[in-house]
């Protein structure tokens, strides 16, 4: 080979082994001890706020907890996320509603939310095992912006067991087959 061809060679070989440490040092872990035993990396962000809004709206929590939402094709204002809704979610479980997560989580503190997001034993629909896959660094972030919101609203209605009956609407979610 070549005395310039191996100096090309070596530049390159130290460039992709400069960008792999790049790379590395940039996944976004967190800096916390809970996070340095979490397998699950981390959204990157200038702030635990940013970090938060963005995850809250790829997560599609403004779908069920903010009324209007999905209606609105996601144009209600941020001011009003995550206040909960009165329309119940129907099944086999019973009946549940999206929590006012801006009261739920004004008077909980950061690891008792986490330890709710990792127990993941709530009713359906929520999606608890998206929750429970999450680093903590990524729930402390969604509940430091929900904190960030402050509270507003009023609490949803209380769940209902198997057969009783709301007092509002509801969606079913029961499987049929088409007839």
């Amino acid at each position: 080979m070549s005395s310039q061809l191996c100096l090309i060679v070596r530049a390159q070989a130290a460039f992709l082994a400069a960008a792999l440490v790049l790379t590395l040092q940039g996944c976004g872990r967190a800096a916390n001890a809970t996070d340095a035993a979490s397998a699950a990396p981390r959204i990157a962000a200038a702030t635990d706020i940013e970090a938060g809004r963005y995850l809250v709206k790829i997560g599609g929590c403004n779908d069920c907890h903010t009324p209007g939402f999905s209606e609105t094709n996601g144009a209600t204002p941020e001011a009003d996320w995550l206040t909960g809704a009165p329309v119940g979610a129907a099944g086999p479980w019973g009946v549940s509603y999206p929590v006012n997560l801006r009261l739920a989580l004004s008077t909980m503190d950061e690891d008792e939310f986490l330890d709710l997001a990792h127990a993941g034993e709530g009713r359906p629909p929520m999606p608890w095992p998206s929750l429970k896959a999450m680093s903590d660094g990524d729930l402390r972030a969604i509940y430091r912006y929900i904190r960030w919101l402050g509270p507003k609203g009023v609490p949803a209605p209380a769940p209902l067991a198997p057969g009783e009956k709301p007092a509002g609407p509801t969606i079913t979610f029961v499987p049929s087959m088409p007839s």
